[in-house]
């Protein structure tokens, strides 16, 4: 066995990110090829020098943020990895009664969305990393610890920023789907598709307040101004993006209620992927369709 393995070393005074974390990745039916495949979590050293390590499979392609800093994507690669990432939030959260024979596994929100917790297979497929925010919503207990404002300020969803959210589930599942948004963003602005330049790659909201937002530059721009990062006219020429930029608005939609979940934008780039590649003749239809009927009830049966 000369597999690599990551290893993620807290210092002790962070004991209670490494419980967290460990207890995520000890949830039934946590085993997901979109997810961060976790191997082991143990204590090393003694007395004040304990380290506690958690040990996970290793990706040599890094991040998602990494990767986009480093290289240009094709519109294929750009499609690979959105319906992935989309399916390992999607899977996450979502609540699975009897989970492959190991119980129940909770609906959880990652509550940390964003580039940098995305690791890169070296196919490109995506795998979802770091869960020590993470909380669970097991029927009839509460959530562990939902304060509001955690997880990382330029991701933060408008009410988040607020401080105006509720502490449902289903609030917490649409503040991961608004940093979604942001992430499917970045992977277009570093996609070659479009027949125009390709920027260097920028974080969410790095052009309009730079490398280092305060809290109050943030709730001023995302929730006072309702902006959000730059869609560029050439993206919108290409039919595949174009309907991409489409579903990455409704993501970060300022009305959490109105947010695609994550299932719903795997199935839509699934279907953005084949109608581009031509690979049905009757996707068009069916993705127009998709695009404007998303969510709604079944209509009943004329029949």
């Amino acid at each position: 066995m000369n597999d690599f393995v990551a290893v993620k070393i807290f210092p002790l005074q962070d004991k209670q990110s490494w419980q967290s974390e460990r207890e995520i990745f000890s949830t039934p039916g946590m085993k997901h090829e979109n997810l961060l495949q976790f191997i082991a979590a143990e204590k090393r050293g003694s007395n004040l020098e304990v380290e506690l390590w958690l040990i996970t499979a290793f990706h040599d392609k890094g991040s998602l943020t990494d990767y986009l800093k480093g290289n240009i994507i094709t519109w294929n690669e750009l499609c690979h990895v959105a319906e992935t990432m989309s399916r390992g939030l999607s899977y996450l959260h979502e609540d699975v009664p009897w989970c492959r024979g190991e119980g129940h596994k909770p609906s959880i929100a990652h509550r940390d969305f964003k580039s940098k917790n995305v690791l890169l297979k070296s196919d490109l497929t995506a795998v979802l990393a770091d869960f020590g925010l993470a909380v669970r919503f097991e029927p009839g207990k509460p959530p562990g610890d939902t304060h509001g404002q955690v997880g990382t300020r330029r991701y933060m969803a408008p009410e988040v920023l607020e401080g105006a959210i509720n502490f449902q589930r289903d609030a917490f599942l649409r503040i991961d789907m608004y940093a979604m948004g942001l992430v499917l963003w970045e992977l277009v602005s570093r996609c070659k598709a479009a027949d125009g330049p390709v920027d260097e790659y920028m974080l969410p909201f790095e052009e309009e307040i730079g490398q280092h937002p305060s809290l109050e530059e943030l709730q001023e721009v995302v929730v006072h101004k309702k902006m959000r990062p730059t869609i560029k006219d050439h993206w919108l020429k290409h039919p595949g993006l174009a309907q991409l930029c489409v579903t990455i608005e409704e993501c970060w939609d300022h009305d959490a209620e109105a947010r695609l979940s994550a299932g719903c934008v795997e199935e839509r780039v699934s279907l953005i992927r084949r109608s581009v590649n031509g690979t049905t003749s009757d996707c068009l239809v069916s993705l127009v369709t998709s695009v404007t009927n998303v969510d709604l009830p079944p209509k009943e049966s004329s029949i």
